[in-house]
Formats: structure tokens, C-alpha cells, sequence
């Protein structure tokens, strides 16, 4: 369990720090307003799932659930959303959006990892 936790913050740290990256090498600190996405990412399911995101992976529905569900999906694509948008219009470099993309990526996969650790018994 020790170990799930130190590599789940070592992802989401190098997820940060390719945001903070992508702002400082550019010296443009616009590619920031996506990190500002990945704070709207979890709140659904803290307020509508109970804490827990085994709601995201089951058929099971109701209003509330469709919701936090729905507002997930719209955050997580917003994450991808922002650095296009600011890319095409001229605000950021490409090189900036392929970090933020990046970033994206490997903090997509620390939620799938700690969603994978939270599904088993001992953690």
C-alpha cells in the first residue's frame, strides 16, 4: 500500500510540475487555466458519488449519478479543451500544448491508478 501511495503522488507531482513547466519554459503563464480543471475533475464525485469513484465504472444510474458522471466527462474533456483553444488562438506556443497534453495524460493515469487501488480489498 506504501508503495501505491508514493508512486500515485511521484504521477501526480510530475503531472504538476509539466503544467508549472509548460508556463515557465514559454514564459506564458496562460497553459495554467488548465490546472484549473483538474481541481473541477474529482469534485463531482466527491459531492454527487459519495467519495468513492466505483460510481463512474457502474451501469447503476439515478439522477445524481448521471450528473456527477456527466460533469466528469465534461471536466476531463474541458482538461483537453483549454490548451487547444488556447493554442489556436495564438495565446500559447505548440510546444506548450503538446507539455500540457502531456501533463494530461500522466494525471489520467494516476486516476486510473488510484482508482484501480481503491477497488481492492487492502487498500
Amino acid at each position: 500500500m506504501a508503495m501505491t501511495v508514493e508512486g500515485l503522488a511521484f504521477m501526480f507531482s510530475a503531472s504538476i510540475l509539466l503544467q508549472i513547466l509548460a508556463c515557465a519554459i514559454y514564459s506564458n503563464w496562460w497553459p495554467l487555466l488548465s490546472a484549473l480543471m483538474y481541481v473541477l475533475v474529482p469534485m463531482p464525485c466527491m459531492f454527487f458519488g459519495g467519495g468513492t469513484t466505483q460510481f463512474l465504472t457502474s451501469r447503476d444510474g439515478g439522477g445524481w449519478i448521471d450528473a456527477a458522471k456527466f460533469l466528469t466527462g465534461a471536466s476531463a474533456v474541458g482538461s483537453l479543451a483549454i490548451p487547444i483553444i488556447l493554442r489556436h488562438a495564438n495565446l500559447i506556443g505548440t510546444g506548450a500544448m503538446f507539455i500540457e497534453f502531456t501533463s494530461f495524460f500522466i494525471f489520467v493515469c494516476t486516476v486510473l491508478c488510484f482508482h484501480r487501488a481503491s477497488l481492492e480489498d487492502e487498500w
